[in-house]
């Protein structure tokens, strides 16, 4: 975890993206989420961090790549999508070894990409970006906001949690948070409002940063 630390320290803090090690490069919402990647990298000037594997992971830093801006990630022994059961080198095809990280641990993983995306001044811009994903994007989901909810992550600054609903991938989620979960008690209405927006296209996220950080110290 040191040397995932360390590494965020070298290649700088910046936007976090979650998302699917399972789409396919011919996948519309791949080349959304390179388009998507690319501009925010630009409007920001920021370092792009994911879990570098496949899928949207390979999109996003794509995307970054397209911009000429920093890149940087974890990648994991174990990742579902294009890449395989297993990575035996544990090399990424593209990326020079000095942009990313090997792990065979989740948890060294998830300390990384978390710390990749605190704020720890005011002048760092970063965000945590959901693309569409299944059950690990969810845990991932699921650890950062509870880390939000809990003032662990932007109780100096606050920090951008958006939730990048494609055609809808996240409607169900919210709705189980907004209404189900409000309905038994174990959320109270409107408590996780303050720590995430939702967005349906790219333009709404680049709006929604542009208007987040031109509040100043935020």
């Amino acid at each position: 975890m040191q040397r995932c630390y360390d590494l965020v320290e070298e290649l700088g803090r910046g936007v976090v993206y979650l998302g699917s090690a399972r789409r396919e490069e011919t996948d519309a919402q791949y080349a959304l989420a390179r388009e998507l990647a690319r501009d925010v990298a630009r409007a920001l000037d920021c370092t792009t961090w994911s879990g570098v594997g496949p899928g949207f992971m390979d999109a996003v830093t794509k995307g970054a790549l397209d911009a000429d801006k920093p890149v940087g990630g974890f990648m994991i022994l174990l990742e579902s999508g294009q890449r395989g059961k297993l990575q035996p080198s544990r090399v990424h095809p593209y990326l020079p070894q000095s942009c990313y990280l090997t792990t065979s641990f989740f948890s060294a993983r998830k300390h990384g990409l978390v710390d990749a995306g605190v704020r720890v001044s005011a002048q760092d811009r970063t965000a945590f970006i959901a693309l569409p994903g299944g059950v690990g994007t969810l845990d991932e989901i699921f650890e950062i906001l509870a880390l939000l909810q809990l003032k662990r992550i932007g109780s100096a600054h606050d920090v951008p949690f958006i939730f990048m609903n494609y055609d809808g991938h996240y409607d169900g989620l919210l709705s189980f948070l907004a209404r189900d979960m409000v309905a038994s008690g174990a959320l109270g209405a409107g408590e996780l409002d303050p720590h995430f927006v939702v967005c349906d296209d790219n333009a709404a996220v680049l709006a929604y940063l542009s208007q987040f950080y031109a509040q100043g110290d935020v």
